[in-house]
């Protein structure tokens, strides 16, 4: 595959859905192309605002919260993955607002309540705290939406 056949691929892709820069540079490294090519192609999508670090982040966060209703931690190793610098998500991620995690969380421990089986009280609040910590939540989010 050559430069533009890469750029051009690449950029139709970006085109319809929001990429990072990693996601780019992992397709070119399967396809083969040499470093340099993949940085004058990922400089080039980059600067035509086909790739937008900030913008990517910002869309990846509130898709991961609303739809499949992750917590802050969850989402931070996601982007961590993604190679997306911690400073930037950081920002963002204070963006969003502590009544919102409570606000999606609430609803997911009280359906999780109903199919959890527990012989006491103690530890049906334990696995329903270890549940939303699996979802990315911290034990101070998961203990405020257990008693609401």
């Amino acid at each position: 595959m050559t430069e533009q056949q890469a750029y051009q691929k690449l950029s139709a892709l970006c085109a319809r859905a929001e990429h990072c820069t990693y996601e780019m540079d992992e397709k070119m490294r399967r396809w083969q192309l040499p470093e340099d090519e993949r940085r004058r192609v990922i400089d080039r999508l980059t600067e035509e605002r086909f790739i937008d670090e900030e913008r990517y982040c910002r869309f990846f966060v509130r898709d991961k919260i609303r739809q499949n209703k992750w917590g802050r931690r969850k989402v931070e190793q996601a982007l961590y993955m993604k190679r997306i610098p911690e400073d930037r998500v950081a920002r963002i991620l204070d963006e969003v607002d502590r009544e919102t995690y409570i606000e999606i969380l609430r609803p997911l421990l009280q359906a999780k309540r109903k199919t959890v089986k527990a012989n006491s009280d103690y530890e049906l609040e334990c696995k329903l705290i270890r549940f939303a910590l699996s979802r990315g939540f911290s034990v101070d989010e998961a203990r405020e939406s257990l008693y609401l």
